[in-house]
């Protein structure tokens, strides 16, 4: 049975991820990118897959494609071994010097706010609270030691939450029996419910960012359509009543198991503080979908 806390963990946990999510995904969506691409002479995916999978340190390939579930296998051996090949350490260092700049710029005198520190203490020591059993990617992160700048740690304290939940998401998927490119493909259909709010890139960008060819597309909406889950072509498909029933199940298995990391007192006060970073994140308008506001 579950109980009225368990379901109000959940509620947060669902709240955590939509108001931090920005926060975190700056890393990857700046107009430093480009300048730190060139300073590693990586392309796009050599550094983003350096960047985020720096933490786990010299590993297979295999690794970090399982610990990123839905990109393609032979993407990420090339983006990994490239990343490998110019330093994961010298990586790391970038894409911390590229941060700084951004959010230095973007949060202008907020970043020396006395209250970045202790949001910073706050969230490492919620971050160190959760279990790691089973989320490699949020454990290596984890481990990783945190900047000492304060803005940089608060987001470094984030991406391990962010990482975690991203690990229990994962769970729920393999229990569904939706491998990496199922998944996306999944994830990616229309849904004809208007109040479920998504963050969906469309065909043409999941297949250039994940590495993924047409015919391994088309095959993965085929395999849906025949579970009863989808509609439609690799062209355009929407989620069955059945599909998005199973959405909703991956969703709340998801918000559930993380839980558990926003289950304590003060948190609900977290995230209302840390609302005026994340909103000049977004008034930024450099991530997808968003305008810079005056």
């Amino acid at each position: 049975m579950t109980s009225t806390a368990d379901t109000a963990a959940s509620q947060i946990a669902r709240r955590a991820y939509e108001t931090l999510e920005p926060f975190h995904v700056l890393a990857y969506f700046n107009p430093g990118l480009g300048a730190a691409q060139e300073d590693t002479g990586l392309d796009p995916h050599g550094f983003y897959v350096g960047a985020r999978a720096a933490p786990m340190g010299e590993c297979h390939p295999a690794l970090v494609t399982s610990a990123f579930y839905n990109f393609a296998p032979d993407l990420i051996a090339t983006a990994w071994s490239a990343a490998r090949e110019v330093g994961l350490d010298r990586v790391a260092a970038r894409r911390n010097q590229m941060l700084d700049e951004q959010l230095r710029a973007i949060l202008a005198e907020r970043v020396e706010d006395p209250e970045v520190v202790e949001l910073a203490q706050r969230y490492h020591a919620m971050a160190e609270s959760v279990p790691f059993g089973g989320r490699p990617l949020a454990a290596a992160w984890a481990a990783d030691a945190s900047p000492e700048e304060p803005h940089l740690a608060l987001w470094h304290a984030i991406a391990i939450l962010r990482e975690w939940r991203g690990d229990n998401h994962i769970a729920a998927l393999v229990h569904h029996g939706l491998d990496g490119l199922d998944a996306v493909a999944f994830h990616e259909a229309q849904i004809d419910d208007p109040t479920i709010r998504r963050r969906v890139l469309g065909r043409k960008l999941v297949q250039l960012t994940r590495g993924w060819s047409d015919d391994a597309w088309d095959a993965s909406v085929e395999r849906l359509v025949a579970r009863g889950l989808a509609a439609g072509d690799g062209s355009g498909h929407r989620l069955t009543d059945a599909g998005l029933d199973l959405y909703q199940v991956v969703e709340d298995e998801t918000d559930a198991i993380t839980g558990q990391a926003w289950s304590g007192s003060g948190v609900d006060d977290l995230l209302t503080r840390m609302r005026p970073y994340v909103k000049a994140v977004i008034d930024a308008g450099v991530l997808p979908g968003t305008r810079k506001k005056d």
